[in-house]
């Protein structure tokens, strides 16, 4: 009993409590989004727009290396919570210690594969002559550092999991703080171009990487690191629990080269700057339902595994109605705010500000119905549903994205490619209100 009274996931929650409790998620994820779209902000400012395209064009290698991260973390954490919800501390300490030493193990092989084959893997995503110096410069310094970037992913989500949000929140402002200066030092300053982006961001991971490595020895929450015991079941277990959000992620990367192959089609480099615009501020938006959903994942896990249905009932309800409270006021600040939004970014090229504004009037619908798919996924993977979960997520990221994609444009030119991330979107909402009913008795959630 001592265990649980000691966990703060065993509160009861109402919705300011729980709202509290996941907003240090939140704002963490908002500062990762403002630190990750700062680059973008920097480098189309003060180096130029090619830059730009680059950064989108080996954007589906960052993808899969925060799909792996997230994955694991994701999936983890939904296995770990529920063990010390089910009063197992020991056993969810060597689970979370295991799955921290597969995330460094998976990091090192990355990094030496990517650096042997960089020069294909660069023309593979599609670079121009063009691009390709840019691609190269930035990629190289972004493999160095990828242990750094599964470990500050792993570590968010398991801050949450350790009962310390607020741990995650000040390390993720520290990162964000430390790479708005830095991209300054390095791009505005030293003259470093796209390698200072690189550098500044590459910064941003170390410093929750290196506190939260510390913060885990010290043993100073009931999680943290043990000799762990080996345990493939543990690790395909996270992997099944986390597919959704490596499918996400995988599914980004794909529809990521996609965009890029079709706007370099039909408006050249410009078109491809435009498409970054718009998917790193779709991140830097979304980032509210992605924090409250991580936020408030272990509490669904400890329920769950505690068997509290009524306290389950009462977070999911509040869980979905916040979401779509927010979705509304997303959805009105991107409309009425693309002009500025575009501005931010194409200031010294008419062309891609006029392609982007007019992208985000259609594209920000997609706000409306994008936050209940990302909640709805991520409560399935707090249930360690992975299956349901990696559905729902596939068909908002990859498949219908990649249909419309394929077939939009050809009849309808760029305005066919704006339409394709809003329409998936709707589609997948009425998946998810079907699968939400389809197990509301089993999970009792409802």
């Amino acid at each position: 009993m001592k265990e649980t009274g000691r966990n703060p996931l065993a509160k009861s929650f109402n919705t300011i409590s729980l709202i509290k409790f996941a907003f240090p998620s939140m704002v963490m994820m908002l500062f990762m989004g403002l630190y990750t779209i700062v680059d973008t902000i920097f480098v189309a400012r003060f180096v130029d727009t090619n830059a730009l395209s680059s950064i989108n064009i080996v954007c589906p290698v960052i993808n899969i290396i925060v799909g792996l991260g997230t994955m694991l973390g994701a999936g983890g954490s939904a296995i770990v919570a529920k063990k010390m919800g089910s009063g197992k501390p020991e056993e969810a300490r060597s689970n979370f210690t295991l799955v921290i030493i597969t995330g460094i193990i998976t990091g090192l092989v990355i990094t030496v594969m990517g650096l042997l084959f960089l020069d294909e893997i660069i023309w593979g995503l599609g670079a121009s002559e063009i691009l390709f110096p840019y691609c190269k410069d930035y990629l190289t310094i972004q493999l160095i550092f990828v242990i750094g970037n599964i470990m500050q992913v792993l570590y968010q989500n398991l801050f949450v999991t350790a009962g310390k949000p607020t741990l995650g929140l000040v390390l993720s402002i520290l990162a964000g703080i430390a790479n708005i200066v830095f991209d300054y030092v390095f791009i505005v300053l030293l003259q470093m171009g796209i390698k200072g982006a690189a550098i500044g961001t590459s910064i941003g991971y170390i410093i929750p990487t290196f506190i939260g490595t510390v913060f885990f020895l010290t043993g100073r929450s009931e999680l943290h690191f043990c000799k762990p015991k080996m345990d493939a079941s543990v690790l395909i277990k996270s992997c099944s629990n986390g597919m959704s959000e490596m499918v996400s992620q995988l599914s980004t990367a794909v529809t990521t080269f996609l965009f890029n192959v079709t706007m370099m089609k039909l408006s050249g480099e410009d078109g491809v700057a435009a498409i970054t615009v718009i998917i790193y501020s779709q991140f830097l938006l979304t980032t509210l339902y992605i924090g409250f959903s991580m936020g408030v994942a272990p509490v669904i896990s400890y329920n769950y595994g505690s068997g509290n249905m009524n306290q389950l009932k009462k977070v999911v309800r509040i869980c979905f109605c916040f979401i779509m409270t927010i979705s509304i006021f997303v959805f009105l600040f991107s409309f009425f705010a693309e002009e500025s939004i575009a501005r931010i970014f194409a200031e010294k090229n008419e062309n891609v500000f006029e392609i982007t504004k007019a992208g985000f009037t259609i594209f920000s619908f997609s706000f409306l119905f994008s936050g209940c798919n990302i909640f709805a996924s991520a409560l399935f993977t707090a249930l360690s549903n992975g299956k349901t979960s990696a559905a729902i997520s596939f068909l908002r990221t990859f498949a219908f994205i990649t249909i419309f994609l394929l077939v939009l444009p050809k009849f309808l030119q760029i305005v066919g490619v704006w339409l394709a991330i809003p329409i998936a979107e709707l589609l997948t909402l009425m998946l998810t209100i079907y699968l939400i009913f389809r197990n509301r008795k089993y999970y009792k959630y409802l």
